[in-house]
Parts: C-alpha cells; structure tokens; sequence
C-alpha cells in the first residue's frame, strides 16, 4: 500500500497513515508512533522553560502539591497572557522575562508584608519566589556582570553619570540581557561613572 498522510491522531502522540491498498482501492489507517530527533541519531532537543513549567503543573497536580500547582497555574496564566499582550510567540525569552518580573514583583510583596508585620503572607511569598527561581537561568553576576558594566561603559564611551542611559540601553541590547540583573548593573555604573 502506498502511504498518504493523513491528519495526525489527536492527543495520542501518534500520527494516523492513510493507507491505500491496491486490492481493494479502500483507504486503511495505521496509526503508528511519531518518530523522535532519537529515531534518526540526532540529540533530543530540551525542553524549554514552557514546556518544563506545563510539565511540572501536571506532576504538582498528581502529587497533590496544592502551593505548587497554585504557583505554576498562576504562572503559566501569567506567560499566555504576556504572549497575547505582546502578540508574541511563547518562547524561552517571553517566559523567562515573564518569570523574572513575577519574582521582582512576588520579592517586592514580600519586603512590605514583613515590614506590615505578616509573616504568613511574606513566608507563602518567599516559598512561590523559591519555586518560580528553578525556572530561571543562572544570572550573570559578581566579577561577570562588573566585566559586562566595565566593557560596555568602555564601548558607549560614557564618563558621567549623565550617560547613564545610554550604558543601560547598550546592556538591553547585549545577547545575554535577559540574564543580567539590571537593578545590580545600575548599581555598578552608578558607582563607576562620575
């Protein structure tokens, strides 16, 4: 039989193969596995962040975690409505930056529900920060990020703190910005530029 491709099976992981036999001219389906980047020795590709956080809701779910399906659900809202917003894909990007505010956001909460004396509410907080901070990259940081600050200062040719802006605005567009904490970097060139 020669095989036509059908749509693939819903839900199933498998696509559905019409096949046509030759006998009888009537069509056949043959659902079989879809093949994986593994069935033709090519590496799997990894997970992105998304996917990993869509993954992580159902084994919360099962595990019956109710703070940690509450903090995922929360969380994957939170990137489909970014997307919308935006007009953008989900990417690794859009959920990263995503993730990182809502922790900027959940740390800032904390702060004033300890200085309101409501350590319940500053404890949950710090316990959803500590699960949302497993999504997200290892930040440039310490000796690195004053590396970038000093090269990009360098390369803007800024000298006082006037220029300020324009460091931060090269720093945004570095590859790697997504990464940097930009509340650090301030500090630095603050520090740096006269």
């Amino acid at each position: 039989p020669e095989p036509d491709r059908g749509p693939p099976g819903e839900g199933t992981g498998r696509t559905c193969t019409r096949l046509i036999s030759p006998a009888s001219g009537m069509l056949q389906a043959d659902h079989s596995p879809l093949l994986s980047g593994r069935d033709f020795g090519q590496p799997a590709r990894m997970a992105s962040t998304y996917e990993r956080l869509r993954a992580d809701i159902i084994g919360a779910m099962k595990a019956r975690d109710q703070a940690r399906t509450t903090a995922l659900r929360t969380m994957d809202a939170a990137i489909q409505r970014a997307s919308m917003d935006q007009n953008k894909p989900i990417d690794d990007g859009l959920a990263t930056a995503t993730i990182r505010k809502a922790v900027k956001n959940l740390t800032d909460a904390k702060a004033e529900f300890e200085r309101g004396g409501r350590a319940d509410l500053a404890e949950a907080n710090a316990a959803e920060i500590g699960i949302l901070q497993g999504y997200l990259p290892k930040g440039i940081e310490g000796a690195r990020l004053e590396q970038l600050v000093d090269e990009t200062i360098k390369s803007v040719g800024a000298t006082t703190k006037k220029e300020m802006g324009k460091v931060m605005g090269a720093l945004k567009q570095h590859p790697d910005a997504s990464l940097i904490d930009f509340g650090a970097a301030s500090r630095l060139i603050q520090a740096r530029l006269n």
